[in-house]
């Protein structure tokens, strides 16, 4: 499998940062304390820029609102791996103060323990038709977003991550729309894959420090992970400046 498409976004130097929350448009940003989403805002902004990075070839817009995305409802099946509850919190920065976005669309997508995306043709498989590790969900009036997912296994030429776009509801004109990508720890990922399914398969070759999408921002979209259950679950800050 091929890696994914030539990275869109950078990290911003402290001028560029300046300059953009001074200007017009949107930006993703992060940093907020998990408190900060119990109905109450930040006193002065503490957002640090997250660089967009490439959506990548395998993007389907299922429109399939849903927070399990275990299952593919074209036959039922539950795709094995470790569990991962991921919860993608939006703000919005406007004053120099971050609110929790109500409304916001939030899709999520990664490939299974095997390193394979639904619903793609690629040259070394077709799930044409699945509909596995897919879906959105619409941020609540604390700005969550919940999922259940499983830990994402890894494919030739990248590391292990996720796909997630936030965009504004179809309906809303202008709209908005920024895509990056979500990392895991080598460490845990390395205990993950002594585990099955994933050891199953060869080790993989490829960590962070070798990818190139990572390299660009990517330790600032790493996503810290607790033990859950039989699992892992996360958190990531997100804000949107000027929506």
């Amino acid at each position: 499998m091929d890696i994914d498409d030539r990275s869109r976004g950078y990290v911003l130097s402290r001028r560029e940062l300046l300059a953009l929350l001074g200007a017009a448009g949107y930006a993703l940003v992060s940093g907020y304390r998990p408190a900060d989403h119990q109905g109450q805002t930040t006193g002065s902004a503490p957002c640090v820029v997250r660089p967009e990075q490439t959506e990548g070839p395998y993007f389907v817009d299922e429109l399939m609102h849903r927070a399990d995305l275990r299952t593919d409802p074209a036959d039922g099946a539950i795709k094995p791996g470790m569990p991962l509850d991921l919860t993608i919190l939006v703000s919005r920065l406007a004053a120099a103060r971050c609110q929790p976005l109500a409304g916001v669309q939030v899709d999520v997508w990664h490939c299974d323990h095997l390193g394979m995306y639904s619903d793609v043709q690629d040259p070394g498989f077709n799930t044409v038709g699945k509909k596995f590790l897919r879906g959105y969900q619409v941020t609540d009036e604390q700005g969550r977003a919940p999922f259940t997912t499983i830990y994402p296994g890894w494919y030739e030429g990248r590391t292990v991550h996720i796909h997630f776009k936030v965009r504004s509801p179809a309906k809303r004109r202008p709209g908005f729309e920024f895509t990056s990508q979500l990392y895991f720890d080598d460490g845990l990922t390395d205990r993950v894959f002594a585990t099955a399914p994933y050891a199953e398969r060869r080790p993989r070759i490829m960590r962070n420090g070798g990818d190139r999408i990572y390299r660009r921002g990517g330790s600032q979209l790493l996503l810290e992970l607790v033990p859950h259950g039989e699992g892992y679950a996360g958190s990531f800050h997100v804000a949107l400046q000027g929506v």
